[in-house]
């Protein structure tokens, strides 16, 4: 399962629109490859797993780091161009059900300067009359 859910073929289109390494002065920990963490990232988007519960046994990184890698790339503006490669390579090779797609909110912008429509009527039922109080006409004085 190394290589399953990024081929080769994928992997070459969509290593060219990663940023490069950032500089570790101080040192650090080996990053872990970005191979490893779109790995990661792809297994959770499409299994709907949580990223803590992500196998690092499996995967050779934490559901985290893939987190903070997706985060990253997001920043950089960098997911978009990689999203939209994934998905072109997937629908050409027929892998994409557009059936079990969702659009909301987030991912579809608002239409601005629509044009809106009338006032709408409340659907409500109008509140019951008081069976406990009722209306009184105003005490006078008589003279």
């Amino acid at each position: 399962m190394r290589h399953e859910l990024v081929s080769d073929e994928m992997w070459a289109a969509v290593e060219p629109l990663l940023p490069e390494e950032p500089p570790k002065p101080k040192g650090g920990r080996p990053r872990v490859s970005d191979r490893d963490a779109l790995r990661g990232i792809v297994f959770v988007l499409r299994s709907g797993l949580p990223w803590e519960m992500l196998p690092r046994e499996v995967f050779g990184c934490s559901g985290m780091t893939c987190w903070r890698r997706l985060r990253d790339w997001q920043q950089a503006g960098v997911w978009d161009r990689l999203h939209r490669t994934l998905l072109e390579r997937l629908h050409r090779s027929g892998e994409l059900d557009w059936g079990r797609t969702a659009l909301d909110s987030q991912s579809t912008a608002a239409k601005r300067g629509a044009p809106r429509r009338g006032r709408t009527r409340p659907t409500e039922a109008s509140p019951a009359r008081s069976g406990t109080r009722s209306p009184t006409r105003a005490a006078c004085r008589s003279a």
